[in-house]
């Protein structure tokens, strides 16, 4: 049985984030892009998870959800939830980030489209904490990441499998050179 593998962004980005573009070429040059799936994320937490919720139930393949940044902690949830295999890019620790940071105004990157994200939507992140099996998930970070505390990434998912890389940024600059690992871990 082939598999699937699941791309969740991050916020205030899309599919057409360079990860989620550099994933689909690759996709596409093996032949496999019938197998990724990388929808956009309503901005609204609890949404965005019941519609990944709904994704996930027509699917008969296995799954390999990999998240960046904010799509990092949904793909935790996602996992945890689903047993699935797990890649978190960068990923955000809903836990030791301060909500009131993110409550506001804000710009889809890509699309220019506006949102509110609000306090009841912080909430909403905050109920959606699950840790996945640490044998099924690796931890991707950099150093440079000045957006998110890397070290938070290391404690919250301590016992995973973790690369931690010196230098880079938020973006995970190492991600094309990751790619055929990436592919690899997803068993496709």
């Amino acid at each position: 049985m082939a598999g699937t593998i699941l791309y969740l962004h991050g916020f205030c980005s899309s599919p057409a984030s360079w990860k989620a573009r550099l994933l689909s070429e690759e996709m596409q040059r093996r032949g496999l892009s019938a197998q990724l799936f990388c929808p956009q994320l309503s901005p609204v937490p609890a949404i965005a998870m019941a519609a990944m919720e709904a994704w996930l139930a027509t699917q008969v393949q296995p799954v390999t959800v990999i998240g960046s940044s904010l799509g990092g902690h949904y793909a935790s949830y996602l996992a945890a939830r689903h047993r699935l295999r797990a890649v978190l890019i960068n990923p955000a620790v809903v836990s030791a980030l301060e909500a009131d940071r993110f409550i506001g105004e804000h710009e889809n990157f890509h699309s220019g489209e506006r949102f509110t994200f609000t306090a009841v939507h912080a909430q909403q992140l905050a109920e959606q904490i699950a840790l996945p099996d640490p044998r099924r998930t690796w931890l991707l970070l950099e150093t440079g990441d000045t957006t998110l505390d890397y070290h938070a990434a290391q404690a919250h998912w301590f016992g995973c499998r973790q690369s931690v890389f010196e230098g880079g940024d938020h973006s995970f600059t190492r991600f094309p050179q990751m790619l055929p690992q990436l592919i690899e871990f997803t068993g496709l």
